[in-house]
């Protein structure tokens, strides 16, 4: 045999080896799943997340001919849940199905006691949907812009209030970014939830607030609350007319809720891909698509990269805004 014969049958079984060695961890996971997934939700029944992480589960479990069991963890803003993922066995049997929060803004604001680190202890599977906030005043409050609310705020000396549902929230961060954007300065009045939050500014105790919708628009629907503009860069279909924030004079500004599936790291990538796959699939369907309209979300697959991108990014935006008001939660 010559040697280039040899070299031309060397160099081919070389590649059968290669091509059997990336089948490999297909064919390890081939069964996969043999039993039921546990999908974590770190926040209670009834909340967002959990109607929109339910709306996905029942067609998942079709596709991947297993049930799929919603286990709603609560506490500390969706920190405990998401640290129960991040310990879990990567065996593609327990999943997170969560808010930014726990995977931006954490990390900086829980420095002592979080117990993990997103970019670290979770793989991302993909990008779920995303939501604008809205900036919302009193109807009594006699103004129809944010121009018209910053002059306001002004002329009062800068002595009105605003509520959030807690320090290091969505609603309290993009707030403060605004604030310094517009130059004014607003008391921050907590409470314990957006139900609390709209009656406080029905009532006039406080005269604005970022918050989520669905709590905002049937109130606006009533004539008790003014929507002044979407925090996020296009407008929103599901609020027609409401003008962005970038429109009213902030160009870049941008302050949008997302839910997102994600795995234990470690977990494997044809699990990964698999469950990528599947999920884009839902969420293009019309039926998912109305169901999370309803909700005023947009769906909004990803790839798993393009999930860790968006966690990196929206840290870089976050976290000065954190350091600013040298705000810890531990």
């Amino acid at each position: 045999m010559s040697i280039a014969r040899n070299f031309r049958v060397g160099s081919l079984l070389r590649k059968l080896c290669l091509g059997l060695a990336a089948l490999l961890p297909l064919a390890a996971h081939a069964d996969w799943p043999e039993r039921p997934i546990h999908l974590v939700v770190p926040f209670p029944p009834g909340s967002s997340p959990d109607l929109l992480a339910r709306t996905i589960s029942e067609p998942l479990s079709q596709a991947l001919g297993q049930p799929i069991v919603i286990d709603n963890k609560p506490g500390a803003g969706g920190n405990i849940g998401t640290r129960i993922v991040s310990q879990a066995r990567p065996d593609g049997y327990t999943l997170l199905y969560t808010i930014n929060g726990p995977l931006v803004t954490a990390p900086t604001l829980y420095k002592k006691t979080l117990g993990y680190d997103p970019l670290r202890d979770l793989a991302p599977i993909t990008l779920v949907g995303t939501s604008p906030n809205v900036l919302v005043v009193p109807a009594s409050l006699k103004v129809d812009t944010v121009q018209d609310f910053v002059k306001l705020v002004k002329s009062r000396g800068n002595s009105l209030n605003y509520g959030s549902v807690g320090p290091g929230s969505s609603a309290h961060l993009a707030m403060e970014m605004f604030k310094g954007r517009a130059g004014i300065d607003l008391a921050h009045i907590p409470y314990s939830g957006f139900p609390q939050v709209i009656s406080a500014i029905i009532g006039g105790d406080v005269q604005a607030g970022f918050m989520v919708p669905a709590i905002a628009v049937p109130q606006a629907r009533d004539g008790k609350v003014r929507l002044l503009a979407v925090t996020s860069l296009q407008p929103s279909d599901a609020l027609p007319g409401v003008p962005t924030m970038a429109a009213e004079g902030y160009p870049g500004f941008e302050a949008i809720s997302w839910n997102a599936v994600l795995a234990p790291a470690g977990t494997p990538t044809p699990i990964i891909e698999r469950l990528n796959g599947e999920l884009s699939r839902i969420l293009g369907s019309e039926s998912v698509r109305k169901q999370f309209t309803q909700q005023y979300f947009t769906p909004a697959p990803s790839t798993p990269e393009a999930l860790t991108r968006r966690i990196k990014d929206e840290k870089a935006l976050w976290d000065p805004v954190i350091q600013k008001l040298n705000l810890s939660l531990d």
